[in-house]
């Protein structure tokens, strides 16, 4: 089988394409695709570091190292959990608000594009397959590891 001949070569090509773009759009901001993600999904009463860690998929250094770049940048500041003393929530600063207010209209006019140029069932059949590959990829057991 060649590399341009499976489902996760295409997926990963366009995801790419889609994240340079992203990154190309928001750097004339002064953001990245990230932190434009990270901004759109912090809300007004602030968000968790533990959700943001899912949100992002990433691990607790890597997602140490972003907020402390969106911090030192004046976008995010943190504040332990009213409620719940152990746990951290992020808070958008005006700057913040600002440039996720930029980010909201790259994310609307990218995909207003996408629709633009999409008919609605092919839209709809895609984020169907897209989402029943995730269910395949989260539900798929190696061969090996199944008679274990």
């Amino acid at each position: 089988m060649s590399q341009d001949n499976t489902i996760d070569y295409y997926l990963k090509i366009a995801w790419q394409s889609i994240a340079n773009k992203y990154n190309h759009l928001a750097s004339k901001h002064g953001i990245t695709q990230a932190t434009g993600y990270l901004l759109i999904n912090i809300r007004k009463e602030g968000t968790a570091v533990t959700q943001i860690a899912g949100l992002l998929g990433v691990k607790s250094t890597s997602l140490s190292r972003i907020l402390n770049g969106m911090e030192g940048q004046g976008l995010i500041y943190r504040q332990a959990d009213t409620q719940d003393k152990r746990s951290v929530r992020v808070f958008l600063t005006p700057l913040g608000v600002a440039k996720r207010e930029i980010a909201k209209n790259i994310v609307r006019d990218f995909n207003n594009y996408f629709d633009d140029h999409i008919k609605d069932v092919e839209r709809t059949k895609l984020i169907d397959m897209l989402k029943r590959l995730n269910d395949l990829a989260m539900n798929y057991i190696p061969k090996d590891e199944s008679s274990k």
